[in-house]
C-alpha cells in the first residue's frame, strides 16, 4: 500500500516513516501542503496522512484542493494535529479529510484506522443470504 505522509516536523516524519516502513508500507513523503498535494495527485496514493498545520498551503487547504482531482476524491485521508477540540475534528471532517487522529499519535490506533478505510470491501455475501 502506498501512503503519503505530509509532515513538517523532521521528528514526527520519521518516526511514522519508520514505523509505517517497518510494517511493509510504501511512502512517500511531503513537507508541505503545495508538496503534499503534488505529490497526491502524480503518485495517487491508497491513503494520505495529513498534518494539518503545514507551511505554504495548511493541511486543510490542500485536502480541499486534493477533492478537486477526480481520481483522488475517494482516497482516504486521515488528518494529524495536536488541536483536539470538536471543532478542530469538525473543520478538518469539512475539509474534505475521511478520519482524524491527534498528536501525540497513538501509533496502534493510527494502523486501526488506516486499516479500517482501505479494507476491501468483503464478497463473502454469506451472512446476507437467507435459508429457505
Amino acid at each position: 500500500m502506498l501512503i503519503l505522509i505530509a509532515e513538517d516536523n523532521e521528528d514526527n516524519l520519521e518516526i511514522l516513516t519508520r514505523r509505517l516502513k517497518r510494517k511493509g508500507h510504501d511512502l512517500i513523503c511531503a513537507r508541505d501542503g503545495q508538496e503534499a498535494l503534488d505529490m497526491a495527485c502524480d503518485a495517487l496514493p491508497d491513503i494520505i496522512l495529513m498534518d494539518i498545520s503545514m507551511p505554504i498551503l495548511s493541511g486543510i487547504e490542500a485536502t480541499q484542493q486534493i477533492r478537486k482531482h477526480p481520481p483522488l476524491q475517494e482516497t482516504p485521508i486521515i488528518a494529524l494535529t495536536a488541536h483536539a477540540m470538536a471543532s478542530d475534528r469538525e473543520k478538518c471532517l469539512s475539509a474534505g479529510c475521511t478520519e482524524f487522529a491527534t498528536k501525540p499519535i497513538d501509533f496502534k490506533a493510527l494502523l486501526g484506522i488506516i486499516e479500517r478505510l482501505t479494507k476491501e470491501p468483503s464478497t463473502d455475501h454469506t451472512a446476507s443470504r437467507q435459508t429457505l
